[in-house]
């Protein structure tokens, strides 16, 4: 059994749960990897860790690679996670906001997560938001850096103590505002709410690095299929996610995650598009952490690509 070592960002999420339940079904044994997860916040901490060959794996967003691999070099993505942009903006129920209305966070306090708070600042500057002139305040969440922390269900937790106006955060952090009756959706760019065009700002990935695939292109093909096989034991029976909750969450959100990934599961497909390239590329030069047009194969492990369709 060969011992590998992935990184997550957040573990009690939505957004890279295929990763997460690789591990606890047992995808990665099965594929002859002797598993090490390992949660390290924030997202581009967890790419360093990729950087310097502390972990094989990253599951992540895939815009947060560029501070730690600059121009996309050294890095590849072996599939996605789950497709489109996964974050939600949550308001403050009292504000009385109407879902879709951008507008909604003039004036108001935002909490979101480094990195994760790129995608809904350049989505409010593409729906016409100026930040400054629009008061618009991005700001730490209380307790999403404590160890063991979950973003999503810190930021709910600050939504309902008042410390925030609105949070930028996963499905769980949603789900847990919605159902304490906090907080209530605003954006949702997946399912429509907000502009089309921020849908294809990132995505939930599997990444490696290119030394991981020169070393031991084998390693990296087997911790793809892991992830493979999770997105399809999930599809087929969605009672696994519970069991995943069981083992891994706290027991509140391990009673919620099964209905959060029955709706997620649409977007659990490995496959990323040309479309989906060209909207990473076009936000990661909006945001200043891009400057050139990587290729497609610059991009995309493309050795392992044929894998995709395994499923």
């Amino acid at each position: 059994m060969k011992i590998a070592r992935i990184a997550v960002p957040d573990l009690v999420s939505n957004s890279y749960f295929p990763a997460i339940a690789a591990v606890a079904l047992d995808c990665f044994r099965k594929e002859g990897l002797d598993i090490r997860q390992e949660v390290i916040f924030p997202s581009s901490k967890t790419f360093e860790a990729l950087r310097d060959g502390d972990v094989d794996f990253v599951a992540g967003p895939a815009h947060a690679l560029l501070p730690v691999f600059p121009e996309w070099r050294g890095v590849k993505l072996l599939a996605a996670l789950a497709q489109g942009m996964p974050w939600l903006l949550v308001m403050r129920s009292d504000l009385e906001a109407t879902p879709g209305d951008v507008n909604a966070v003039k004036g108001r306090r935002i909490g979101a997560a480094p990195m994760v708070d790129l995608a809904l600042k350049q989505l409010l500057v593409d729906a016409g938001i100026d930040l400054e002139a629009d008061g618009v305040k991005f700001v730490e969440v209380p307790g999403a850096r404590d160890p063991g922390a979950s973003f999503g269900v810190a930021a709910a937790k600050a939504l309902e103590v008042g410390a925030l106006d609105g949070f930028w955060a996963n499905a769980m952090g949603a789900e847990n505002a919605v159902r304490s009756g906090a907080g209530q959706i605003i954006l949702d760019v997946r399912r429509g709410l907000g502009p089309a065009s921020a849908v294809h700002y990132t995505m939930s990935v599997l990444a490696t690095s290119d030394r991981v695939i020169g070393a031991d292109p084998e390693l990296a093909a087997s911790g793809l299929r892991a992830v493979l096989a999770a997105q399809q034991a999930l599809r087929a029976d969605i009672g696994l996610a519970t069991l995943v909750g069981r083992e891994l969450f706290p027991p509140a959100e391990a009673e919620l995650i099964g209905a959060i990934i029955a709706r997620d599961l649409p977007y659990y497909t490995p496959e990323i598009s040309d479309e989906a390239l060209s909207g990473m590329i076009r936000f990661a030069k909006m945001r200043g952490l891009l400057k050139g047009t990587p290729a497609r194969e610059q991009i995309i492990a493309e050795g392992f690509s044929h894998l995709w369709e395994w499923q």
